[in-house]
């Protein structure tokens, strides 16, 4: 029975140290809950016992401080910080920022305006000089001869190519031969988009098209009507884009040898072998007048945007500028043999060629040209009797420095237009064989395109068996990194 009583004596000791135990530990919690709350720094000096141990852990006065709790009373302070902002303060804040992005959308527009304002002052200043006939672009200094490889052939024609034409966004090409035909090429792909056939002699009331050779061939600047010569003495107008047939003008009593819409308006300028200029309202389906001047047939005609036309009259020797409002006409004379291309520079300059070698630069207020070139493309044949080779077409990069003449010489030739156009140097040839019938550069300068034949556009005097009816597009290269300059002329 002994040991049971001190069994349970123990035990009852256990408990009673176990409950003092407890009733400290629920004391020592409950100061060390009271120690919790923020007080005065001095107050809470004072309420803490000097050496304390349970003060030392949660005294917040201690020289470390964890990284977790600097973090939390830093975004405490923030908190707080934002929190004090007023209403007033937020509304004045957003205000300050508001006129700050408002100053700088406004300082932006005004360098845009400042820098439109220069291209339209710039673009007025060219348009100007364009319509004095003094704007020169320099470009000749940066044009670089093209690769042989890249110059493009197109073969559709059976017979010689006699005119072409490119439409005014560069993205077309209209070509016309001996063969009557008519094709309109894409640029990008070289394929035939559409063919217009032509007709056999004879069949002019069943046939819609030419029955013979075509001559010339123009398109208006919006690129809506097309115009097509012959040597039946026909006109034809057709839509550009379609190539539907629309009207045919009659009227000369020869072949028509160049056409040409003045820039900007449907009005459209026919030359003939009859030696007349006739005028026509292609929009109205209209005749409008005749002049009369040339003393043999006209072999060219090229007009710009002033209501006057420029022609070649053949082997009356002259070049001949028609004032249509005041019925009146310039006769220029420096060739020596039959003048059979020309072609208008810009407003108040031209070039043309000769079948005796030679082109010329012109300028519009003089009657002489301003500079000639003999011999332009050479000579062939037998030491003593050297024959000069033809210049069979001419092209001018408008408004620019630039010129290209053709003639059977197997190339054709880039000029440069010097200073006022008082000189003329070649700057490269682009091998070509055959009779370059017709010329023309494309609108934005990128590309020259040449209408080749076996045969002379005019006649059958000899052939170039060697040759190809085809058309050449020659890609123009230019330096890189450079701009093209823009010069005033005299």
């Amino acid at each position: 029975m002994v040991p049971h009583w001190r069994t349970e004596c123990g035990s009852w000791g256990s408990m009673a140290a176990t409950g003092v135990k407890k009733k400290q530990q629920r004391a020592a919690a409950g100061a060390g809950g009271r120690r919790r709350r923020k007080l005065p720094e001095a107050e809470e000096q004072t309420r803490q016992p000097t050496g304390s141990k349970l003060n030392e852990e949660i005294s917040s006065d201690s020289d470390a401080e964890s990284p977790t709790l600097g973090r939390k009373r830093k975004k405490d302070n923030e908190a707080e910080e934002e929190i004090e902002e007023t209403a007033q303060e937020k509304k004045l804040r957003l205000a300050k920022l508001y006129l700050e992005q408002l100053q700088q959308q406004e300082e932006e527009k005004a360098e845009e305006e400042a820098l439109e304002k220069d291209l339209v002052a710039g673009r007025l200043k060219e348009d100007v000089l364009e319509q004095k006939g003094k704007l020169q672009r320099l470009v000749a200094k940066d044009l670089q001869p093209p690769d042989t490889a890249a110059i493009r052939v197109l073969r559709g024609h059976q017979l010689p190519i006699t005119c072409l034409v490119i439409s005014p966004d560069d993205k077309c090409i209209f070509s016309a031969a001996k063969d009557c035909s008519i094709i309109k090429w894409d640029v990008a792909s070289g394929k035939k988009l559409h063919v217009i056939p032509g007709g056999k002699k004879g069949t002019e009331d069943q046939h819609v098209g030419h029955t013979a050779h075509i001559l010339c061939i123009a398109i208006s600047s919006d690129g809506k009507y097309l115009a097509t010569g012959d040597r039946n003495k026909l006109i034809m107008i057709w839509e550009a884009a379609t190539c539907k047939h629309l009207y045919k003008f009659t009227g000369h009593r020869d072949a028509v040898s160049g056409l040409s819409f003045q820039k900007g308006t449907h009005l459209l300028y026919s030359a003939s072998h009859d030696r007349s200029i006739k005028v026509w309202n292609v929009a109205e389906n209209a005749y409008v007048e005749t002049l009369f001047g040339h003393q043999d047939m006209i072999t060219g005609l090229d007009s710009l945007s002033r209501e006057c036309c420029v022609t070649s009259g053949g082997r009356d020797g002259t070049v001949r500028l028609w004032k249509i409002p005041e019925e009146s006409q310039l006769v220029f004379y420096g060739h020596q043999g039959s003048i059979d291309c020309v072609q208008l520079i810009n407003e108040e300059h031209m070039v043309s060629g000769a079948d005796d070698g030679s082109v010329a630069l012109w300028g519009l207020s003089k009657k002489k040209p301003l500079t000639t070139v003999r011999q332009a493309h050479s000579s062939y044949g037998t030491q003593g009797l050297e024959q000069p080779y033809w210049i069979s077409a001419v092209a001018a990069l408008l408004n620019s420095d630039v010129v290209a003449t053709g003639s059977h010489s197997a190339s054709v030739r880039l000029w440069k237009c010097g200073e006022g156009f008082r000189r003329l140097e070649p700057l490269f040839d682009v091998p070509l064989i055959g009779f370059v019938n017709s010329l023309k550069f494309s609108h934005a300068g990128d590309f020259l395109v040449a209408g080749l034949g076996q045969e002379h556009r005019l006649g059958r005097w000899w052939r170039i068996k060697e040759a190809k009816n085809s058309i050449c597009v020659v890609p123009l290269k230019r330096a890189a990194a450079s701009s093209a300059q823009v010069a005033e002329g005299s």
